[in-house]
């Protein structure tokens, strides 16, 4: 039992250092990317340094590395199984009496445990630091004509007591609730022109929004300068998440009560559901990934060809990236539920890769 243990925990480490490894790789070419369209953007601005653009891809590498994860769980399976077919290491648990499940055996705990720490503590850190980014990003990038944060500008359309207006934004933080560079144009009950207000912020309140720093012109008037100038809104805390907010800024625990608030006013919340659900589902995928990462990797390194395999679960691993990706969008339109939309392929990776494991082991 001791012994039977011991080796578990091996594997289990050779798995975690393989998944580590392939994360941090992954992670870096990534900041590299990223670091650079930062650079781009700011390429015309003086206010921001070099450090600043740093700290920005930085908070925002958290919520891409959660991306990255089941890419990490394929290759780091495969990396650790065909580390020890080198050795002769999995030819003698064999040889011990080991079947393909009982090596496979912590490496699908591991991944369980690596998806369910992945969402209940790490997604709330990333959706914390990408909320940070995109307000740090706001205030550096918002007055800048130069920069843009989302290639165009964002626009609500809303009504209150003061008359319909449309508002448009260079920036979004805080998933909405907190414009940068704002312009409104408000119309009378005839559909009017009667005043353009320019803020520098916007902090949407209980029924209005807050505008800070403003310059109003009037039709026929002089242009005012306030310090604070309160707009009455009929949109709500939901309307303006489900319009303006991004799902990698919400955290797991948040998203149930966004989800209800949205359907409470009913509003489209799709992309909040297929964030949650996906969330969900996390640990099943990285277990998918471990099976069919090992379809290609418990050959005998001495029978030779162990390149191509693990180039053909690598190309097989990428044709299954695009199958979750597809029934995505598939369950954004709403053609099936968001629950359909998710599971689904995760279902057809797993019984595909244990149906071929039982046909190789088990003829």
């Amino acid at each position: 039992m001791m012994k039977a243990r011991t080796l578990r925990v091996y594997i289990a480490k050779r798995y975690v250092l393989m998944v580590l490894g392939a994360l941090a790789v992954c992670a870096a070419l990534i900041f590299l990317v990223d670091m650079v369209e930062m650079l781009r953007r700011a390429r015309s601005s003086k206010s921001v340094t070099t450090l600043d653009l740093s700290l920005f891809s930085f908070l925002r590498l958290h919520a891409f590395v959660e991306i990255l994860l089941p890419f990490a769980a394929l290759v780091g399976t495969m990396g650790a199984l065909v580390s020890l077919s080198r050795r002769s290491e999995l030819a003698v648990m064999r040889a011990g009496g080991m079947s393909v499940w009982q090596i496979l055996r912590p490496l699908i705990l591991v991944a369980f445990a690596l998806g369910t720490f992945s969402v209940l503590i790490y997604n709330p850190f990333a959706a914390h630091s990408m909320s940070r980014a995109e307000r740090l990003m706001a205030e550096s990038f918002g007055g800048d004509d130069s920069v843009l944060l989302r290639g165009s500008d964002s626009w609500l359309r809303q009504d209150g007591a003061d008359g319909p207006s449309i508002m448009t934004a260079r920036a979004v933080s805080d998933r909405g609730l907190t414009l940068t560079t704002v312009t409104v144009v408000q119309y009378g009950s005839d559909d009017r022109f009667e005043t353009q207000l320019r803020a520098q912020r916007a902090f949407l309140k209980e029924g209005y929004w807050q505008l800070e720093n403003v310059i109003a012109q009037e039709v026929g008037r002089e242009a005012q300068h306030h310090g604070t100038y309160l707009l009455a809104t009929t949109l709500d805390k939901s309307r303006v998440l489900n319009a303006l907010g991004s799902v990698h800024a919400v955290s797991v625990f948040e998203l149930p009560e966004l989800i209800e608030m949205a359907e409470r006013s009913r509003l489209p919340a799709t992309r909040f559901t297929m964030q949650y659900e996906s969330l969900k589902a996390r640990p099943a995928l990285l277990i998918a990934m471990v099976l069919l990462a090992a379809t290609v990797s418990l050959r005998p390194f001495r029978q030779g060809g162990i390149q191509t395999m693990v180039s053909t679960g690598i190309v097989g691993g990428a044709g299954v990236f695009l199958l979750p990706e597809v029934s995505r969008q598939i369950g954004l339109a709403g053609v099936v539920p968001a629950a359909v939309a998710v599971w689904l392929p995760i279902l057809i990776t797993g019984c595909f890769a244990t149906t071929i494991l039982l046909v190789q082991e088990d003829g």
